[in-house]
């Protein structure tokens, strides 16, 4: 069959080949991000959870709308808008503000621990919110994972059946995050990688607003200058700059293997949670992070693994056309 017969098909690759830049695009944005957990217990020392988790969203907020006036970006279509408020929902509103609230009574190595869940969540969030039908090991594998998690913190807070309210903020947090980064994936598709973070950020911007003016009418802040360093960095690098370096090593790809590397997040903030704020890490700490991270990494490779029976049907389908 000719090239320029009509009846030709030709095949794009689906999945990109290997690409280093959006690998380390994607470190950059974790490793902004592994400084969250430490900074945030470092604020949390002076300023009261509730400025934190929603000042700093009002700081990336005001940098996402200058952002999006500079750009010219249009208005997202009003269908869209719902989506985003979920976005906002998880990784605007209730992440930030469950773990201020969470790391005012655990260290934050603890608290890296529990949120070493999130990779696993995630992908239990895409799997849901894309109807995937993934393998009968992914949902064993992260059930495993969450037990770990649970088993974990309920031994920290003196035997199981007895998780400190700090953990299931904590929990509540890898929850709420999860869904906010399996919505933002699609919409990010439709809209653009950091436009969807942007819009996020500036709809929840005057319920943030809202609540830090309160949280200053109740205690008006006060900290030395390395809280408020703290502070800012989680305004600007964690709540918006990560997210350009995340976003982008995701849009390079390839997506399976760059999302994996968030499984170092929880390494790099136990790492800082030693050296920066001087967190004595324990062998419950060490044995609980490694079981939590391996099982979230086994569980985002089965998820990502296509399924034997899908390749051998596409395997056919390709040979039909091509006889």
């Amino acid at each position: 069959m000719r090239n320029n017969s009509s009846a030709t098909v030709r095949f794009r690759p689906v999945v990109p080949s290997p690409s280093a830049p959006g690998l380390w695009w994607g470190l950059l944005g974790i490793a902004a991000f592994s400084f969250t957990v430490p900074f945030t217990r470092l604020a949390v020392g002076a300023l009261s959870p509730l400025f934190i988790g929603s000042g700093r969203a009002v700081v990336a907020a005001i940098l996402a709308a200058a952002a999006l006036a500079l750009t010219r970006q249009r208005l997202p279509h009003r269908a869209l808008w719902g989506r985003l408020a979920l976005v906002a929902g998880g990784v605007v509103v209730g992440f930030p503000l469950l773990t201020s609230f969470a790391l005012t009574t655990t260290p934050a190595s603890h608290g890296a621990v529990v949120i070493a869940l999130l990779p696993a969540a995630t992908a239990t969030a895409a799997v849901l919110r894309g109807r995937e039908r993934p393998p009968l090991a992914f949902w064993l594998i992260t059930g495993l994972g969450a037990l770990a998690a649970i088993g974990f913190a309920s031994m920290q807070s003196g035997g199981f059946g007895q998780l400190h309210w700090a953990d299931v903020l904590l929990l509540g947090a890898v929850v709420a995050a999860a869904i906010g980064y399996a919505e933002g994936g699609l919409l990010a598709r439709e809209l653009g990688a950091w436009q969807t973070v942007s819009w996020a950020l500036v709809l929840a911007w005057p319920l943030m607003l809202f609540l830090t003016m309160l949280s200053v009418a109740q205690q008006p802040p006060s900290a030395t200058p390395g809280q408020w360093a703290a502070f800012a960095y989680l305004g600007v690098i964690s709540m918006f700059l990560g997210f350009f370096a995340w976003y982008r090593g995701l849009a390079i790809g390839p997506m399976a293997q760059v999302s994996q590397i968030q499984l170092v997040q929880p390494v790099l903030s136990i790492c800082w949670a030693g050296l920066l704020l001087g967190e004595t890490l324990t062998w419950a700490t060490i044995v609980g992070g490694v079981a939590v991270i391996l099982c979230a990494g086994a569980a985002v490779r089965v998820r990502h693994r296509p399924a034997p029976a899908l390749a051998t049907r596409s395997a056919s389908s390709l040979q039909a056309l091509g006889d």
